[in-house]
């Protein structure tokens, strides 16, 4: 029979070959994890290797991400369509082996990890996830979803600020679901951690109210599976194993030193870990008798089989519920949903009120017949006002709930969002103030990158906020978001745009959405039906004039109702001019030309941008010989009317700017 041992030992082979194949990468830690990985993969982990996607299965996260070769290890060994080819390409432009787990790419991966504390936290999310689905779904004597989220962590990840964040909320949430092993090695990239890392970590989670199985021996197969079944009982509380680990194990000169930590073993160094190991084999070899051991794919399609009786007599008991369960997992709106009757409602109410007013409105409209929803706020609720009146906010004691009170936790509420989004059943959103989007600036950005359907809500957009002043009024952070790949990013200028943002966010599949929007009151526009339709195109306008136009406005927000003013005024002294209201600039590239020439004509070339924040985003659109009127400095304290005043966002002083481009 093949020792637990050995079959382990199979997984630092696998690594430090792909490693020393690729020249790059990080062997240290799968070899550190490898018996760890071996007891939890084999003995506990429910999953079908078969059917990656298999709703019921319990989500694995390796949140200390660079140690991914022992994640590709794992899914080859038991089944998974990841072929042997895949693990010589680690590291290589299109392999399903990239560096960091990516969500997407590869069979098996749950999310995308890298960043650390960031997996941690998407974990944290999908033990949430998995909570509030239980509590809207289960029903006695059909306990349809009951699965767990295990995580592997490493001393970088409890290092990192946003780690404290999510495992606090956690701890505060009682989620037995979760399981986190921490990999208490001692060791980062500048060697023993001892030096700048003195934490009594399980002292801080104990603080959080967690669970903590203390001094586990990560390499004795018999304690960490005592560990895991110890976990197990406790259904109130999150869990942290803390398993003592040699970096490197069974490299006889690397293992316990950085050296193993991020660069390969070289070629002598992975032979004597070989003999050291007793690993007989050559490099990428594995023997049948270890992949008949490893392989889980019969294991794990009697699992879901098992799974789908339990759904199919569910189904019998509750036609209906099961209906919305399969729904909700298949990330499909309902039918009846409806967004463009949504949005022309908005333009005939012609309101005027300010763009986060008019977010309410429209979720106090949609929230109710889209149960996928999931709220939250960074304890700005009553500001982002993103809790609609039949918001139900989940809690330990019962988590059949909607929204949930994040506390001033901005990168962990994104982290955290990012796993409820990628767990599956729900379409979340988070808020914040614009200014604050810096705090969870890279979970905004892993969710572009991931793909992630989730909208990322900012409010107080400008120095329209008014007194709070310059560390309150975003200035930057416009053209910040615009500029991360896969994030459409919509600012809308009154009620109607806001409507259309919204439906624009909930029926987006291919990646998030980030919504801007206003403290003040935005002036409601008019606009022919077409007018309203082309508000989905991202850039369209708004008001023309007849014949070719001397002049192009372009403007967003706020800034939109000054366009407009202005254009009147240059309008009256003779010049022909065309507003462009262009809410989301990601959404207007990706029209056809023959459009997009159709709204900023080449042959016109007077084009003047208007946006109370720095102007980067606009010389595309405006060109070589346009202009922006936008934010060059941080701004002040004081009203907000007087603040676009003093900052000269004015009609005078945008017909005075437009009037020096078309004398020019």
């Amino acid at each position: 029979m093949t020792s637990r041992r050995h079959l382990a030992n199979a997984v630092r082979a696998l690594s430090m070959d792909a490693v020393q194949k690729a020249n790059s990468g990080h062997p240290g830690m799968p070899m550190g994890m490898a018996d760890i990985a071996e007891v939890l993969w084999n003995d506990h982990l429910r999953h079908n290797p078969a059917n990656p996607d298999w709703a019921e299965r319990d989500r694995f996260i390796l949140s200390n991400g660079h140690g991914s070769m022992l994640h590709y290890s794992l899914l080859h060994l038991t089944g998974y369509d990841l072929p042997m080819e895949e693990l010589k390409n680690f590291r290589q432009i299109g392999s399903k082996t990239p560096g960091h787990p990516e969500h997407g790419y590869t069979p098996g991966i749950e999310t995308t990890t890298g960043p650390l504390g960031q997996g941690l936290a998407n974990a944290v999310g999908m033990a949430v996830a998995e909570r509030t689905l239980a509590a809207q779904f289960n029903r006695d004597g059909h306990e349809i979803i009951n699965h767990r989220t295990w995580v592997f962590a490493g001393d970088g990840c409890m290092m990192e600020g946003v780690s404290h964040e999510a495992c606090s909320l956690a701890g505060h949430l009682g989620l037995g679901n979760l399981v986190v092993f921490y990999d208490d090695n001692g060791i980062s990239i500048d060697g023993e951690v001892e030096g700048w890392f003195s934490d009594d970590t399980a002292q801080r989670f104990e603080a959080y109210h967690w669970n903590v199985i203390r001094d586990v021996d990560g390499h004795d197969a018999e304690q960490i599976n005592a560990a895991i079944h110890e976990a197990k009982e406790v259904t109130d509380k999150p869990t942290l194993i803390i398993c003592k680990t040699v970096i490197g194990f069974g490299s006889p000169n690397k293992a316990g030193k950085e050296e193993s930590h991020g660069a390969a073993l070289g070629e002598e160094e992975v032979e004597a870990a070989r003999k050291q190991l007793g690993w007989e084999h050559g490099a990428f070899e594995i023997p049948d008798d270890i992949y008949k051991a490893w392989n889980a794919r019969d294991k794990g399609q009697q699992l879901e089989d098992e799974y789908e009786q339990k759904l199919a007599a569910y189904e019998k008991a509750h036609p209906e519920l099961a209906k919305e369960l399969k729904r909700r997992y298949s990330g499909k709106l309902p039918e009846n949903f409806d967004g463009e009757a949504l949005i022309q409602r908005a333009q005939e109410k012609m309101d005027t009120t300010a763009s986060r007013k008019a977010s309410l409105g429209v979720l106090n409209e949609l929230a109710p017949e889209l149960p996928e929803l999931f709220g939250g706020s960074a304890d700005l609720a009553p500001s982002n006002l993103t809790l609609w009146k039949g918001a139900k906010a989940v809690s330990k004691e019962n988590f059949d709930g909607s929204y949930l009170h994040y506390g001033v936790r901005e990168f962990g509420m994104g982290a955290i969002a990012n796993g409820i989004a990628t767990h599956g059943g729900f379409i979340p959103y988070d808020a914040t103030f614009l200014v604050f989007m810096e705090y969870m600036h890279n979970a905004v950005r892993m969710s572009a990158l991931s793909h992630t359907r989730i909208i990322h809500v900012f409010t107080h957009d400008s120095i329209g906020l008014g007194e709070d002043g310059p560390t309150h009024q975003p200035i930057e952070q416009l053209a910040d978001l615009r500029n991360l790949p896969g994030l459409a990013t919509w600012r809308p200028c009154d009620a109607t745009e806001t409507a259309a943002s919204w439906v624009e966010g909930l029926e987006r599949e291919t990646g998030p959405t980030a919504l801007i929007f206003s403290r003040q009151d935005l002036p409601a526009q008019s606009r022919d039906h077409e007018q309203v339709k082309n508000i989905r195109r991202g850039g369209y306008i708004l008001r023309d004039c007849e014949g070719q136009p001397e002049l192009i406005l372009i403007a967003t927000g706020s800034e939109v109702g000054l366009a407009m003013d202005a254009a009147k005024e240059i309008e009256g002294k003779g010049q022909k001019v065309r507003v462009v209201s262009m809410p989301c600039t990601t959404k207007f590239d990706e029209q056809d030309q023959g459009y997009r020439d159709s709204v900023l004509p080449p042959s016109v070339r007077n084009r003047l941008a208007i946006e109370a924040a720095i102007p980067s985003s606009w010389y595309k659109y405006v060109g070589l010989d346009g202009d922006v009127f936008g934010m060059t400095t941080y701004g002040e304290s004081g009203k907000g009317g007087d603040l676009f005043k003093h900052f000269g966002f004015t009609v005078d002083k945008v017909v005075e700017r437009a009037e020096a481009m078309l004398k020019a």
